[in-house]
């Protein structure tokens, strides 16, 4: 297959042949000569006071290298980990200094407050068994509203009220109008819970001494973010940091950021001289790493007489937990607001946030990170509104669907591509919403309640703006291609390659792919906010045009020609008389071959689609089962349509898990973690999914940057709770906040 056709094809993942094999390349595959262990001593407590810590008896236990306490730490230079959100907040922003171990007080359940490393990871996790803690029990409080009641327990003195901050964006006086003069307002109490990140991979590294300065090899998805904050809480330039990671088993967020484990194990790792490991089971990742999610408040929605969409309105509560984690207050709200309101034409929208302390585990970005808590919010009003109103659902969505492009939606965001009518009706064709009705009497025939849902989404796809690329030839005519974005298993060793192919018209198997690793990926910002196509795409491209204008001035040097007289094709000049030089020749005769590109891209870009979902529910147990599930989405140009499917095909199953299976629970009197294992927190298995119907149309690509491509990589969870929740409301014919476990759903059909 030529360069120039790979463009578009659905090839196969290179790296699964590993992957399936056994051969992978995780953290704790890595045999590391001489390491040491670490093992975190974790509070039993919510809330309690550390009055007194004696970790004599652990020091004198065979194998025992180190015992660290906060004080340790503190006394060795080493600082908060940084909180990288910045808001326009009314109410700015307090970010309580959150160290590598808890000193003086611990917060939540799961909160290190001491690491032993010892010779074996036993020795070590025995040591912690020996190490006496006499905790003062503190008053705690879990749930994020009553945590700014008046006289709950305060986490922290610079933070009163346990606010974290007070948020507002949008037109309040043009929403307070336009409700005013509304035919019709609806309003939701719109709960979101916090769930579990869940990669399948919980957290691990390996930090060593590394020629004078230190390394920390872990299942990081963003090296050079982990290296600025790392250094940044160590009082470190960056340069005495070495990052990098090896195959990586998931991310979804939880992984782009720094933890307090991070940095004990640098500094055991800079005081033993000696590399330190650690790997987090389940039950410490489930407890102590991150969670998503968390936005809890009512939603309003106006209509005038006609059914038109005039404003909406969202006042909410946002989960912080007991530290403000690197991206945490990002989520709910700068995030958010970018897609609030969806893919609909609303004049006027306003929402306010405020973020709560409360003694949980820190909110992080969870895939979509804020967009799927928008959409949400918008698509659970407005099937709200048609059950009032007595409108068809799909009539109303389409009346109020943006369609006049470019838009400027009420929040700043100018959308200018989508088809976003088109994908409902086409949705609605492919999943037989005319035959449903049929399906319906079926299924009551057989004493069960069918529902169906149609629900839209828009994603606002970029992360971290600009990314770098370079691109190098050797004189055997291998490319290596360096990028600062990363893969966590999306498939960019076979995808970046293939794009770097096609646009240097080489095969794909002569491209070597490189990323997270500092020394040898100069720029860039991992991944993150489906950018990594969007972004890391323009830098390759930028640096594939690049290195052919090089090559092509070298070429025309080498054969005494003008440089607009050579063809290239194949990775070859060539004159009209047959002359010609190949991009190898070049390398060979005058060194290297290399170009590179840096960006500052700021734009995003939206992917969007509509999503159907048909359930089946037994009202003597509350079961749900998930029948059929139908999608067509818009990504514009598609690179690699096969990855691309398979993205949102895992999207669309966590976000399934969450309507159904998922929440995070903490018991409210004692603030015990209730979900630290897979015995109490249920994610979605295969049994629990339907096949997917999903159709990818490219008959709206977008300018944002010169591939014509929007990210996929958060899609499916932004779309798939809304349509699920909606398709259980109908089979229902009642609310029912998320998840909608047997449970709630035998609940809800009894207070009927």
């Amino acid at each position: 297959m030529s360069g120039t056709s790979l463009f578009g094809q659905s090839l196969r993942r290179v790296e699964d042949a590993r992957f399936l094999t056994g051969r992978g390349r995780y953290v704790d595959d890595i045999a590391e000569e001489g390491a040491l262990w670490a093992a975190f001593l974790r509070s039993p407590h919510a809330h309690a006071r550390i009055a007194a810590l004696d970790a004599a008896a652990a020091r004198a236990m065979p194998g025992v290298r180190l015992v660290l306490t906060g004080e340790d730490l503190a006394a060795a230079g080493i600082g908060a980990l940084p909180c990288g959100a910045v808001l326009a907040a009314e109410r700015p922003l307090v970010v309580p200094p959150r160290p590598g171990l808890a000193r003086g007080r611990v917060r939540f359940v799961g909160e290190a407050l001491a690491c032993v490393v010892a010779e074996t990871r036993r020795a070590a996790e025995d040591a912690l068994e020996a190490i006496a803690v006499d905790y003062a029990a503190l008053p705690a409080v879990t749930d994020p509203e009553a945590a700014l009641a008046e006289g709950a327990p305060q986490l922290h003195e610079e933070a009163p009220g346990n606010l974290a901050f007070l948020w507002r964006k949008g037109d309040a006086s043009a929403v307070q109008a336009a409700m005013a003069r509304a035919a019709r307002v609806v309003a939701a109490r719109i709960p979101n819970p916090r769930v579990a990140c869940a990669p399948i991979e919980p957290r691990a590294a390996i930090a060593r001494p590394e020629g004078g300065r230190l390394s920390l090899l872990c299942n990081g998805q963003n090296v050079i973010g982990l290296r600025a904050q790392l250094a940044a809480a160590m009082n470190l330039p960056p340069e005495a940091l070495h990052i990098l990671a090896p195959d990586v088993g998931g991310g979804f967020g939880v992984k782009n950021v720094a933890f307090p484990e991070h940095l004990c194990l640098l500094h055991a790792a800079r005081l033993l001289g000696a590399p330190v490991r650690w790997t987090a089971s389940l039950s410490e990742d489930y407890a102590a790493a991150a969670h998503g999610r968390g936005l809890h408040g009512w939603g309003r929605l106006a209509l005038d007489a006609e059914g038109r969409f005039l404003a909406l309105d969202f006042e909410g509560v946002a989960e912080m937990g007991a530290w403000l984690s690197h991206y945490g207050p990002h989520c709910p709200t700068n995030a958010a607001a970018t897609a609030m309101g969806g893919v609909y034409a609303i004049p006027a929208i306003h929402m306010t946030v405020r973020g709560a302390f409360s003694n949980t585990c820190p909110l992080e970005a969870y895939r979509g990170a804020g967009k799927p808590e928008a959409n949400f919010i918008i698509e659970t009003l407005i099937e709200q509104a048609a059950r009032e109103t007595g409108e068809d659902s799909a009539a109303l969505r389409a009346r109020n669907m943006i369609s006049a492009l470019p838009h400027r939606t009420a929040m700043g965001m100018e959308i200018r591509d989508g088809a976003f009518a088109r994908r409902l009706a086409e949705c609605a064709e492919a999943a037989d919403r005319a035959g449903f009705p049929a399906r319906r009497a079926q299924s009551e025939a057989r004493g069960l309640r069918r529902g169906f849902g149609m629900t839209g989404f828009l994603e606002t796809a970029r992360g971290a703006f600009g990314e770098w690329a370079r691109l190098s030839v050797d004189a055997e005519g291998v490319v290596t291609l360096a990028i600062g974005t990363q893969s966590n298993g999306q498939g960019h060793e076979t995808s970046f390659p293939q794009y770097v192919a096609a646009e240097l018209d080489l095969p794909p198997e002569r491209i070597r792919y490189v990323q997270a690793d500092t020394d040898r990926v100069a720029h860039g910002h991992g991944h993150g906010g489906a950018r990594s196509l969007h972004m890391g795409g323009e830098a390759m491209r930028q640096a594939a045009h690049a290195l052919l204008a090089e090559a092509r001035g070298r070429a025309a040097r080498l054969l005494q020609a003008a440089p607009d007289a050579l063809h290239y094709a194949g990775g070859r000049f060539v004159l009209a008389d047959g002359q010609s030089v190949t991009l190898a020749d070049l390398a060979a005769e005058e060194g290297e071959l290399a170009a590179e590109a840096r960006h500052g891209l700021d734009l995003c870009t939206f992917p969007n689609g509509v999503h159907a979902a048909e359930v089946e529910l037994d009202p003597e147990t509350g079961e749900v089962r998930l029948c059929r599930y139908t999608a067509v989405d818009d990504y514009g140009r598609l690179l690699n349509p096969m990855l691309a499917e398979g993205q949102v095909q895992g999207g669309v199953a966590q976000g399934i898990g969450q309507a159904l299976l998922e929440a995070m629970r903490y018991d409210p009197e004692s603030g015990q973690f209730l979900t630290a294992t897979l015995m109490d927190y249920a994610l979605p298995r295969a049994a629990d999914l339907p096949d997917f119907a999903i159709t990818l149309r490219e008959d709206a690509p977008t300018e944002a940057n010169g591939l014509g491509v929007k990210g996929t990589g958060q899609a499916g969870c932004i779309a798939a709770p809304q349509a699920v929740m909606a398709a259980i409301r109908d089979a229902l014919g009642a609310e029912l906040p998320m998840p909608a476990t047997p449970e709630a759903v035998w609940r809800a059909l009894r207070r009927r």
